[in-house]
């Protein structure tokens, strides 16, 4: 069965386009929601994932529709994949119930997968190069050396409790254990 999905992102918007192109292209069966593409808990997209059979085709108008990010779309098809459907969407003239299909949405996920992995390998290598020049990155220590020698002291000889040292340097009382 052909399944159609439409989505919006706002409630003044209007789905009929979407849902007369899915009639068209012979959707069975229509969902569509009301709510921004960079949620991922849609109601009525989750209500169709579990609904799935094998051998339906969930089509949307275009994939933008089924998610905002590559990532997200990735993820979706896959779960839609797992129940034995397949997926397409009209304007990018994806099928993954066809072989050529399959091929273009994989060089899709190939393309977002190095992206990703570029990304990681710049982050290193800028990580590595700023600590060569001495730069450490995350926050900066909450003491500083001569405040963790004076919380040492005050525990061992004033014999301070935690909670009241952690009060006066107004840090947590895991911050003074730590000094």
């Amino acid at each position: 069965m052909i399944i159609g999905y439409a989505r919006v992102s706002t409630d003044d918007q209007n789905l009929d386009a979407q849902t007369d192109a899915l009639t068209a292209a012979g959707a069975g069966k229509l969902f569509a929601d009301k709510i921004s593409g960079s949620k991922r808990e849609r109601p009525e997209l989750d209500r169709m994932l579990d609904q799935l059979r094998d051998g339906d085709v969930v089509t949307v108008t275009k994939y933008d529709r089924l998610a905002r990010s590559l990532k997200d779309l990735l993820e979706i098809v896959e779960a839609i994949g797992k129940q034995g459907a397949g997926f397409r969407s009209l304007a990018e003239d994806i099928d993954t119930t066809t072989p050529a299909g399959r091929l273009v949405f994989h060089v899709f996920a190939s393309i977002a997968q190095f992206e990703r992995e570029r990304i990681s390998e710049r982050t290193k290598e800028g990580l590595a190069s700023a600590r060569k020049r001495g730069r450490i990155g995350g926050r900066p220590p909450a003491l500083s050396t001569a405040q963790k020698i004076e919380v040492q002291r005050m525990r061992d000889q004033e014999h301070r409790a935690v909670p009241e040292i952690a009060r006066l340097f107004k840090v947590s009382e895991r911050t003074v254990r730590r000094a």
